[in-house]
């Protein structure tokens, strides 16, 4: 299994339990599984095994096909992933007080030359449209900016971030009125 698919896996449980409001000790109770191993399968340390998985998931009153729904094993083709600040998924290490963790988001690269950039654009800044042989990840520090893609416009605000594959046609605009600043991420695979 991927990287991306097991905290996808991890993700969903933590967000389902919480949601029911069951703690680790009890779900790891109706699950007959040790608190320790909840807790390491919700930070993605752990890869339960199929028979693990299906007596949590059952735990959680929850058919299989409903859990597996909303993971995706999505592979190739063109994406735009876009997460709102709100959308972060919190979770805690083992023996860390006072360290607070938000997973933006998680791509399995393999083979891959990382830039990491810092862009400011002026309020009336323009450039056509373009495409680059990377994935992007750009994460808005300030103001306010619209992402042009070939058929579609995504908003983004501080906080907001966004990954997509740069093979399709983007631009990005500063719809305020004072420069706005995002850190951009750039993911080269050598095999594009």
């Amino acid at each position: 299994m991927k990287e991306e698919i097991l905290i996808q896996i991890a993700d969903q449980i933590r967000a389902l339990r919480k949601k029911k409001g069951i703690t680790v000790q009890e779900l790891a109770d109706k699950a007959s599984v040790s608190k320790g191993l909840i807790s390491q399968i919700e930070n993605s340390r752990v890869v339960p095994s199929l028979m693990v998985l299906i007596e949590i998931i059952k735990a959680l009153d929850l058919d299989l096909n409903v859990f597996f729904r909303n993971i995706s094993m999505e592979k190739n083709g063109k994406t735009i992933l876009v997460k709102r600040r709100n959308e972060y998924s919190s979770f805690e290490k083992e023996q860390a007080q006072g360290f607070i963790y938000h997973r933006v988001f998680t791509r399995n690269i393999e083979k891959s030359v990382v830039d990491i950039v810092l862009l400011e654009l002026e309020p009336n800044a323009t450039r056509p449209m373009v495409e680059t042989q990377a994935f992007e990840y750009k994460y808005i520090l300030s103001g306010e900016i619209e992402y042009r893609f070939e058929d579609e416009l995504i908003r983004l605000q501080a906080g907001d971030s966004i990954l997509f594959d740069g093979r399709i046609s983007h631009t990005p605009r500063n719809t305020g009125d004072s420069n706005a600043t995002m850190i951009v991420i750039y993911f080269f695979e050598n095999n594009l």
